[in-house]
C-alpha cells in the first residue's frame, strides 16, 4: 500500500507547490486563529491556486462556528475539511463534505471509542494532545494505536523525516499529516526537508 501524505499548515503559494512537486498528495489549510499557520479565506484561495490538478485540499478547523465553516467552503472550495475540537459527529456531517475526525491521543483516552461515533468520517485521524492544538513537533506512543480499524487512518503529531519510517512501520496508517517536521520557521516549509519526509514514507512503503 502506498501511504498518502498530506503537508499540512501551507501558508505560502511556493511552499503549496514544492509539497505537490515533491509527491504530496494533499496539503492543509488552517482555520484556526491562534495558531501561527492560520490564513484568512482570501489567502488561502491564494495557496490553494497554487496547486496542480490530483493534489487535493483540506480545511482544518478548531471548534469554529457553522458560518466559518460554511464560508470556507463557499469561498476557498476545499476538497475535504479536518475537524480537530469537540465537533460533534452531526456538526461534522452537516456540510455534505468528505471529512477527517482528528482525536487528540493521551493517557485515558481510547482512540476507537473516541472516534467510533465519527462513523461518517472519509477517515480518522490520531494526533498528539498538546493544549496548543497541533502544530507543535509533539509526538505521542504510537503502540497506542489499533492495528484493526474500520476506517482509513491517518498518522500526526510530531513525525519527521527521521522518524516518520518507523511510524508507518509500526502503524500501518492510510496516510501521515506533517507541519512543523518541514518546515523552518512556523508556517514556512523547508523545501528539502519536504523531499527528505517523503523520500522516507517511500522506503518504508517499500
Amino acid at each position: 500500500m502506498r501511504t498518502r501524505v498530506k503537508i499540512c499548515g501551507i501558508t505560502r503559494m511556493v511552499d503549496a507547490r514544492t509539497a505537490a512537486e515533491a509527491g504530496a498528495d494533499a496539503i492543509g489549510l488552517v482555520f484556526y486563529p491562534p495558531s501561527p499557520r492560520f490564513l484568512s479565506r482570501e489567502q488561502a484561495r491564494t495557496v490553494r491556486r497554487a496547486l496542480p490538478p490530483f493534489v487535493g485540499a483540506v480545511a482544518l478547523f478548531v471548534n469554529a462556528g457553522r458560518e466559518e465553516v460554511a464560508r470556507v467552503l463557499d469561498e476557498v472550495r476545499p476538497d475535504a475539511l479536518q475537524f480537530h475540537g469537540e465537533e460533534s459527529p452531526d456538526f461534522c456531517e452537516q456540510f455534505g463534505v468528505p471529512y477527517i475526525k482528528a482525536c487528540r491521543v493521551r493517557e485515558g483516552v481510547d482512540l476507537l471509542e473516541y472516534l467510533g461515533p465519527y462513523s461518517g468520517a472519509s477517515g480518522w485521524l490520531a494526533d498528539a494532545y498538546v493544549e496548543a492544538y497541533g502544530g507543535t513537533g509533539t509526538s505521542f506512543d504510537w503502540s497506542v494505536v489499533p492495528r484493526r480499524r474500520s476506517l482509513p487512518l491517518v498518522l500526526s503529531g510530531g513525525l519527521t523525516s527521521d522518524n516518520v519510517g518507523d511510524a508507518i512501520r509500526l502503524v500501518r496508517p492510510w496516510g501521515v499529516d506533517v507541519s512543523s517536521g518541514v518546515e523552518s520557521a512556523p508556517g514556512i516549509k523547508d523545501a528539502a526537508r519536504i523531499a527528505a519526509f517523503i523520500k522516507e514514507v517511500r522506503n518504508a512503503d517499500g
